[in-house]
């Protein structure tokens, strides 16, 4: 049974750092791309960056690039966003999901399983 578990959100000052952590099970990391979508009260969810053995590391989002980074552990079979320097404007529900392929996509439709989500709230 696939399953995506994230855990690590919580409530951050600007300027200050999270580490997001998407734990898979029923799959391996090696056959399929996982990726780190965002999704903000009234917008549209929005691709971050994701990770895979075809594409290595793609980021999506420039609002994020430089402070964002995407990597996994493949032995815990556990991905993770490390996110710095996080702004007020971070502040969303983060989700991870995986690709029905083997590489990176920013397209939401391509990504058939996701996890339930986790929040972080930047604010002073």
């Amino acid at each position: 049974q696939v399953q995506l578990v994230e855990s690590g959100g919580g409530l951050v000052q600007p300027g200050g750092s999270l580490r997001l952590s998407c734990a898979a099970s029923g799959f391996s990391l090696d056959a399929n791309a996982i990726g780190w979508f965002r999704q903000a009260p009234g917008k549209e969810r929005e691709a971050l960056l994701c990770i895979s053995n075809y594409d290595g590391n793609k980021n999506y989002a420039d609002s994020v690039k430089g402070r964002f980074t995407i990597s996994r552990d493949k032995g815990n079979n556990t991905v993770y966003l490390q996110m710095n320097n996080l702004k007020p404007e971070d502040t969303a529900v983060y989700y991870c999901a995986r690709t029905y392929y083997y590489y990176c996509s920013g397209y939401a439709q391509r990504f058939d399983y996701w996890g339930q989500g986790t929040q972080v709230t930047v604010s002073s």
